[in-house]
């Protein structure tokens, strides 16, 4: 009988593994369903669906070992993260899906997004003051206008699997849709700055590299709060807040 390993557990969803089959139990049934049409789509390599049936999906684990994980040095050499900029370059190529993302915000609605959590992170004393101020304005350059590509949604390094320079899998497609491509971009590299330019160099085209790390802060500091809310912690060394302490 193989274990049961509980992968990550909150209030909206929970990943279970057993043996080389994931279990993900989600209450939203839109994000299990844009979950596997994002992976139908998708020009790379992503899990085979084994079966679903709702809540559940069932996949199948992916060959190879994750890029890296937030808050701990990445082993993967630099030709694999630059396997990774090539694959995302791929899905951006890609043809948009038929929805509209469940992310989809404009930039009017994101900087006012901005302004609400900052003000919340502050009045609640859950950062500083000057930390908040510092990256609220270098967050400003992510918000403005962009051109909606095919983007992954939630790419943290720990959803790419890799295998020397080959991207053998990419998971976690609930938060797909139309997007900025260097949200996608900065996700990846999150608490990896000194991959970036591997990243990049995979990429193969040039991109506006001050959004990228106004992203950083962007997720950062909209991601605190739900992450502690969800028993995470931002705080760990590494992680968000040490981001958001890198850019002052």
């Amino acid at each position: 009988m193989d274990e049961v390993k509980v992968v990550v557990a909150h209030s909206e969803r929970a990943t279970l593994r057993v043996g080389d089959v994931f279990l993900k139990v989600d209450a939203d049934q839109a994000r299990i369903d844009v979950e596997v049409e994002a992976m139908a789509l998708a020009p790379v390599p992503t899990p085979k669906v084994l079966w679903r049936k709702p809540p559940v999906l069932a996949i199948a684990a992916v060959a190879g070992t994750a890029l890296g994980r937030l808050g701990e040095p990445s082993t993967a050499p630099p030709v694999a993260w630059a396997a990774a900029g090539a694959a995302v370059r791929k899905l951006h190529e890609a043809p948009l899906p038929p929805w509209p993302g469940r992310r989809r915000r404009g930039p009017d609605e994101l900087a006012a997004e901005l302004d609400a959590e900052c003000d919340l992170l502050v009045t609640n004393g859950v950062l500083p003051a000057d930390l908040v101020t510092r990256n609220r304005h270098i967050a400003e350059a992510a918000i403005r206008p962009w051109t909606r590509l095919f983007t992954h949604g939630d790419l943290q390094i720990d959803h790419v699997f890799v295998d020397g320079d080959e991207v053998t899998g990419i998971i976690d497609w609930s938060e797909a849709g139309g997007g900025d491509a260097l949200f996608d971009l900065a996700t990846l590299t999150l608490g990896h700055e000194e991959h970036l330019d591997d990243v990049i160099a995979g990429y193969g085209i040039d991109v506006d590299l001050e959004v990228i790390r106004a992203w950083w802060s962007l997720r950062s500091l909209l991601g605190v709060r739900w992450l502690v809310e969800h028993g995470f912690d931002p705080s760990a060394p590494g992680c968000e807040v040490d981001v958001l302490r890198s850019r002052m």
